[in-house]
């Protein structure tokens, strides 16, 4: 007796399950790690370095200066004035409770307010950063940068 068989044409399909499976495990690990990517103080800077910052006529100008013993001065008025000192703090906190009054009482003004932090080029960066994210802390959205020219 004689077997007759069948013949089977080969399969021309590619599984993608186990392709499927790999991108998943790859887009968990990627929404994970995505969100402890993000570090740092969020600030606005202009796109070319020797473009003067666009200031706003009708807002108040809100200037910080940091000096080198790292103690906090800044001056609220019309324009940036980096010679008057209307305040100061010895702490970083002390700064962060008084900007936070001086932006919430403008905002009950209804005025706008520009920050521009000016430090000293001996203060390192660490007390800069400190001084933004006590910035970001008192709800300042927008943060300038003040430089000397050469």
């Amino acid at each position: 007796m004689a077997r007759i068989r069948n013949r089977r044409k080969p399969v021309a399909e590619m599984n993608v399950v186990p392709y499927i499976d790999v991108m998943l495990v790859l887009l968990v690990i990627f929404m994970v790690t995505a969100p402890m990517l993000n570090q740092g103080v969020k600030v606005d800077l202009p796109q070319v370095s020797s473009q003067i910052l666009p200031q706003d006529n009708d807002a108040r100008v809100l200037t910080i200066s940091i000096k080198a013993d790292k103690s906090y001065y800044w001056n609220m008025g019309a324009e940036v004035d980096t010679d008057t000192v209307q305040d100061q703090a010895v702490s970083l906190d002390g700064m962060t409770k008084a900007v936070t009054a001086i932006i919430n009482e403008s905002r009950r003004q209804g005025k706008q307010v520009q920050v521009f932090v000016r430090g000293d080029k001996s203060v390192d960066y660490g007390t800069v950063m400190a001084a933004m994210g006590g910035l970001q802390q008192a709800d300042v959205g927008n943060v300038g940068l003040i430089t000397e020219a050469p």
